[in-house]
């Protein structure tokens, strides 16, 4: 078998769409269907859950590197954001739908544009049981992944999120 070519090494971290931040604890090979594949093992961060990551599909499933800590400003920057927020008159199962999709893509600022729109959409009317759920894991993917982006304790993280949805 040929040396696999890892754009992930043990021990780093990265993040897998709608779970998190987790660490590559390894690469194991796994007969499937008669071929031999082979997997990054991603152990996640706050549920010590256990991926397989499939190596030919890591970037094709979304597996990421953690963002970049010039990037969090623009992370900010979304969150305080307040006129191209898609909070309307949506029914919420659109809603709904579009956010978990933002959710899924792994993308660290659609992450944050579902948890600002929820945010403002709370003022208007009481968030469903389903948002309110999203919103806590938009938050949770959020304040994980920034801490580790700045190294930065969590708590400061989510103290610093809502002071930038509150203005």
């Amino acid at each position: 078998m040929s040396k696999v070519d890892l754009s992930f090494k043990n021990g780093e971290l990265a993040v897998y769409p709608a779970h998190g931040v987790g660490m590559i604890t390894g690469v194991e090979s796994r007969n499937v269907s008669g071929e031999t594949k082979s997997f990054y093992i991603l152990k996640v961060l706050d549920t010590e859950a256990t991926i397989m990551v499939p190596v030919e599909n890591a970037s094709s499933v979304g597996l990421r590197k953690i963002v970049k800590k010039s990037l969090v400003q623009k992370v900010y920057d979304i969150l305080k954001e307040r006129e191209h927020s898609t909070v309307d008159s949506q029914t919420w199962n659109r809603r709904y739908r579009e956010y978990t999709d933002k959710i899924k893509s792994g993308c660290v600022m659609e992450v944050a544009k579902v948890l600002r729109d929820l945010y403002m959409l709370k003022y208007d009317k009481e968030l469903s049981f389903g948002e309110r759920k999203m919103f806590n894991t938009a938050k949770n993917l959020l304040v994980k992944e920034i801490s580790v982006a700045r190294k930065v304790k969590e708590e400061k993280i989510e103290k610093e999120l809502y002071s930038m949805l509150e203005n």
